[in-house]
């Protein structure tokens, strides 16, 4: 165990911007949370998931919607909070520990404000070890752990339960409703013991991404390139360099779904690249031909501050380094694949390791 502050929220929300691979929505407001949590009440305790008793209630709370809605609708914060009260109210116990459902942007700190609010561990874990668009994509359904009950709340004070017949419902359900709450809302999903979490979740990654933004944001204090020093400590990638020449973008459901191309400069002078998303980058083509494929992660990087870009957020004219990170092994197996992979998404290319795609000649 150990104590978070709020210098390590700011780490944390630059560490799961990375992660987040275009998507998780924008840090701001849940560092502006987060922080004011900790301010109000202290310290979170961090504590890895051997730590937990195996009894112990744990559940992920959540940001859910479409990214570029809260560009304009921010949370007040009481959603998440009343999202935690119901799901304890619902299930007639108290909740241990929270902690994130992705290690995405926004959803890379939110529940720290509920862990300070209501005084209980964070656990180092999530379900994801990146952001996906989909409420079922996650290591706990490799696991056959039921997203149900889902509690669902708005800033409005609405708030639903759900008994979904399984994950993929579950998204359908929860999704359905978030579009009349205007595109967004809090949840708890996922209530799991101790032992549940010790054996799906995607382990330390709340540490990882901490340690992703201390790189970048410490790396001029060191003397060092903040791209290149993300680069070694991510062991990612770089598959491209260029200008954004072309975005579209469009809010479908809850999701923001687009492309983006990029036109090469210097050593890709010669070279285009075209990014698609929905919410999160899924498929990066170099030339026509793919690079990078999810589940592996694709992270759009701005080139003069080494800052990630979140889907939403991209501008024409930016200079941009793309990298390629690996996923988590969960993710790379035949499960996984058929979880998060690109027949999931409607793409006719198979998956390859993104280390493989970048060593074929």
């Amino acid at each position: 165990m150990r104590k978070i502050s709020k210098q390590e929220i700011d780490y944390i929300a630059m560490g799961s911007t990375v992660l987040g691979t275009g998507g998780g929505g924008d840090p701001y407001i849940g560092k502006l949370l987060a922080k004011e949590a900790i301010n109000k009440n202290g310290k979170v305790s961090l504590i890895k998931a051997e730590e937990l008793p195996d009894d112990a209630l744990v559940v992920p709370i959540a940001a859910f919607g479409a990214p570029m809605i809260l560009v304009e609708k921010l949370f007040s914060g009481k959603e998440f909070i009343s999202a935690f009260e119901m799901m304890e109210e619902y299930l007639g116990k108290k909740i241990d520990a929270v902690m994130p459902a992705e290690a995405g942007g926004l959803n890379g700190v939110i529940p720290f404000s509920v862990a300070a609010e209501k005084q209980i561990p964070l656990v180092d874990a999530d379900g994801m070890g990146r952001a996906f668009p989909r409420l079922e994509m996650v290591t706990f359904t490799l696991h056959d752990i039921p997203v149900s009950p889902i509690i669902q709340a708005d800033e409005k004070g609405n708030k639903n339960v759900y008994h979904a017949i399984n994950n993929v419902w579950g998204e359908t359900l929860v999704g359905a409703t978030t579009i009349q709450m205007g595109g967004s809302c809090a949840i708890g999903c996922y209530p799991m013991t101790g032992k549940q979490v010790k054996e799906s979740a995607v382990h330390g990654i709340v540490s990882y991404a901490e340690t992703l933004g201390k790189a970048i944001i410490d790396a001029k204090k060191q003397g060092k390139n903040p791209l290149n020093s993300l680069i070694e400590t991510a062991k990612a990638i770089k598959l491209f360099y260029g200008k954004i020449s072309n975005v579209t973008i469009k809010t479908e459901g809850r999701w923001n779904k687009g492309v983006c191309e990029i036109l090469g400069i210097n050593d890709y002078e010669c070279s285009t690249m075209q990014l698609d998303f929905q919410n999160e980058f899924l498929m990066a083509k170099k030339d026509g031909k793919p690079v990078a494929i999810t589940p592996d992660l694709i992270v759009l990087i701005d080139a003069e501050n080494a800052q990630p870009i979140t889907a939403e957020t991209i501008q024409y004219g930016t200079r941009v380094v793309v990298l390629a990170m690996k996923a988590d092994e969960q993710w790379r197996t035949s499960g996984g694949i058929e979880l998060g992979g690109p027949k999931k998404f409607g793409y006719k290319e198979k998956y390859i390791p993104v280390e493989k795609l970048n060593t074929q000649k």
